[in-house]
């Protein structure tokens, strides 16, 4: 599969007016992500539904590692922050900061599918961009953190399938896997990347009718009626709708028939690799298709939706519409941004 390597002596990297706004772009991402870590860090017990249990947890790790059904590498990377002798505020913010680590992980994965026109620190900025005006990217901060932590990398282990490039599929699959066990459903959706885009489409429509008709709620309940109780009765609430979830499923067709929308829009070159990209989006969708009808069934789509923002990102760098790419456009939406992920933060708006 090809891929996009700059030469020593392209002009990106020898001309003294790139080189200066790419230095100046790094500068930006870092102090945006030092604001929203202290932005996230610093959030009281009462935002997010889970931080209290996170908290929790975390002092109860001052007398040494406690019996949890928590996965081990959370576990670990826990215990690590607390003998660093981190507080709780410390503990958030190294959190996020690590999810923030990720997520650079898996958009440089993605940047090396696209042609070497735009630079990695552009499509990064782009990327944080549309993840912090996203309720679900801030769900994945504030509530689902562990989830939140493995999603980035679920989408790059998937990216490196789709490359053939093995080592990294397995090593960061295992580590979004030690995070959360979840990530196993998205890995073994990997094959499904073997497939041409146009049989891979016409099987995640499939997969979708099915679901939406209740189809694959049937089957597994005859099938595997242990698994079936298992998605039934995970968190059961009252206060939340169970069953097939028609809004769920039609609102992760849309994103993904706005990215065909949007193609035409985008650079020849660079279209091929957002094609790709879709089509690891579609796997990732696959695993809610399957058992999504439990309750918060939407926590198999967040990998989905939050890889969704990257996917988008690069589709906006590489616009045949020039302001959309300029790099001092984007940088100020990313600052706008960082006011956007202060008022969902403080207010808990999630999805």
């Amino acid at each position: 599969m090809k891929t996009y390597t700059v030469p020593l002596s392209s002009p990106l990297r020898t001309a003294p007016h790139d080189a200066a706004t790419r230095g100046l772009g790094v500068l930006v991402v870092l102090a945006v992500a030092a604001f929203a870590c202290w932005v996230v860090g610093s959030r009281p017990l009462h935002i997010g539904e889970d931080t209290e249990t996170y908290a929790a947890f975390f002092d109860a790790l001052g007398a040494g590692l406690p019996e949890t059904r928590l996965e081990i590498g959370f576990v670990y990377l826990s215990y690590a922050l607390r003998r660093l002798g981190l507080g709780l505020q410390g503990y958030q913010t190294a959190l996020f900061g690590l999810m923030l680590l990720a997520v650079t992980v898996a958009v440089r994965i993605n940047h090396r599918r696209f042609p070497p026109s735009q630079a990695y620190p552009t499509l990064l900025c782009a990327s944080l961009m549309l993840l912090f005006i996203s309720p679900m990217f801030v769900n994945a901060s504030i509530n689902a953190v562990r989830q939140g932590l493995a999603a980035p990398l679920v989408f790059a282990a998937l990216l490196c399938f789709q490359q053939r490039r093995w080592v990294g599929f397995v090593a960061l699959g295992a580590l979004a896997a030690s995070l959360h066990t979840s990530s196993l459903l998205y890995l073994a959706c990997a094959p499904a990347l073997l497939l041409k885009p146009n049989v891979l489409r016409a099987v995640a429509l499939l997969a979708c009718l099915a679901y939406v008709a209740g189809l694959t709620m049937k089957m597994v309940g005859v099938a595997a009626p242990s698994l079936y109780t298992t998605v039934m009765e995970y968190t059961a609430n009252d206060n939340y709708r169970a069953g097939v979830r028609i809004d769920f499923a039609a609102f992760t067709l849309f994103w993904y028939l706005l990215m065909l929308g949007v193609a035409p829009w985008v650079q020849a070159e660079a279209r091929r690799a957002l094609a790709d990209a879709a089509s690891v989006y579609l796997v990732m969708a696959l695993p809610f298709f399957m058992i999504g009808w439990g309750y918060f069934s939407n926590r198999y789509l967040l990998p989905a939706w939050m890889a969704m923002s990257l996917i988008l990102a690069a589709a906006c760098c590489y616009s045949r519409v020039a302001p959309l790419r300029h790099p001092l456009v984007l940088g100020a939406g990313l600052l706008t941004s960082c006011g956007v992920l202060y008022v969902f933060v403080s207010r808990g708006i999630v999805i």
